[in-house]
């Protein structure tokens, strides 16, 4: 009886083991399907717009959710390689930025180190092709560099970062990738966090990349919180951005935050979104608490930030008391962008989509608004950060801006 009730025992563990393994090939299947059959219509079934057309999503990407969760998790990215610098920072903090540099096709090396290392050797043989390998430096020098800013807890591997890369390479440019503090994959020194309107780091971080590169055009693209921080940095600024910067771009940007994170606490958002974000960002603040506790002086409570289920939540929690705001809805007004885009005094382009979850479409800025430096670009569709299935639209679309006259 026993060995009988033990056989019985085993068949049926061996069948539940080939149902799960059947139901996970499925799945895997089926998505793996979706996923080649979105790239392939995205390719190959329908015609790319021109870049100068304003993007329009494919059918089977019919509202802002579909065209934001295919692009940041479905779509097809290109492999990047990266070489990670670390930047020193004043305050005894650092900051990782990972570079991408035009391949040998379009100046001869590698890198810019390559090419003070064939200086070096050429001075030293006195080669008569040192003046040859002197111009090939200087034109690496007068390179375009695209600085990008991601968004909340992005990084250069988010899919529009891999995507903006891969294109500044193809261009024969170089590309860098800005982590704010304790996004790329280490924490930070200090008792601080990045927020949406840290125009300091901004100053910091572009001010950096102008004494490496004096004489190269820089652009300079946001995403999302990213963009907030670069259109309020530019209005700070005013003028004073020229002497830095060539031309911005910012995609995505929550311009008005308290509409954004009004926006991802109701309805659909406060389940699709808002649980990822927050649950990114809890053990971040308990880790800065726990390496820290002379925070909770300032009002950084373990048990609110454990019990913080929204955007609100997380901001009053966390962001407003380090950034020194009365709550969340005090550092929304202080570090907003829109008020701040009057005064933007070089080309930069403003791209939303209407129907971006994240972002009311009511909230967006009109012409009356901003400065007669920007240009406003809010198609119907396309989601947060998204502008997918159309090839590589959204990144060509920023750098045709850049290099357009």
């Amino acid at each position: 009886m026993l060995n009988d009730i033990s056989h019985q025992q085993i068949g049926d563990y061996m069948r539940k083991i080939c149902m799960s393994f059947c139901v996970s090939f499925c799945m895997s299947f089926v998505k793996s399907f979706y996923k080649s059959f979105c790239l392939f219509v995205s390719l190959i079934g329908f015609p790319l717009m021109a870049l100068s057309e304003p993007y329009s999503a494919p059918f089977w990407l019919p509202n802002g959710h579909l065209q934001t969760v295919f692009a940041a998790t479905l779509a097809s990215t290109p492999k990047v390689n990266y070489n990670r610098e670390r930047w020193e920072l004043p305050d005894g903090d650092f900051v990782d930025v990972d570079w991408v540099e035009a391949t040998i096709n379009h100046t001869g090396f590698e890198s810019a180190q390559s090419l003070n290392n064939a200086i070096t050797e050429n001075v030293a043989q006195q080669n008569i092709s040192h003046q040859s390998t002197v111009a090939q430096h200087v034109a690496f020098e007068n390179m375009p560099i695209v600085v990008l800013f991601h968004g909340l807890e992005g990084s250069s591997q988010s899919a529009y970062a891999l995507n903006l890369m891969a294109a500044v390479k193809a261009k024969g440019w170089r590309g860098v990738v800005v982590h704010f503090r304790g996004c790329s994959g280490e924490p930070n020194r200090l008792p601080r966090a990045y927020y949406a309107g840290d125009t300091a780091e901004m100053q910091l971080y572009l001010s950096r990349l102008r004494e490496k590169a004096p004489s190269a055009p820089i652009y300079a693209a946001g995403f999302s919180l990213g963009g907030n921080a670069l259109l309020k940095w530019l209005g700070e600024t005013n003028h004073a951005a020229k002497t830095i910067i060539t031309k911005a771009v910012a995609v995505s940007a929550p311009m008005d935050l308290a509409a954004s994170a009004t926006a991802l606490d109701t309805g659909l958002n406060r389940i699709l979104y808002t649980p990822n974000f927050v649950n990114s960002l809890r053990p971040k603040a308990l880790g800065l608490l726990s390496r820290f506790p002379q925070l909770q002086v300032k009002g950084l409570v373990a048990d609110n930030i454990k019990a913080a289920k929204t955007i609100h939540d997380i901001d009053n929690a966390v962001t407003a008391v380090l950034y020194g705001a009365s709550n969340a809805d005090d550092y929304y007004a202080k570090n907003a962008a829109k008020p701040w885009l009057e005064s933007i005094a070089l080309p930069t382009l403003i791209l939303n989509a209407k129907n971006d979850p994240f972002i009311p479409a009511q909230s967006l800025p009109t012409n009356h608004e901003v400065s007669s430096l920007v240009t406003l670009e809010y198609p119907e569709s396309g989601g947060h950060v998204g502008f997918s299935g159309r090839g590589n639209w959204l990144a060509e679309h920023i750098i045709t801006f850049f290099d357009s006259q």
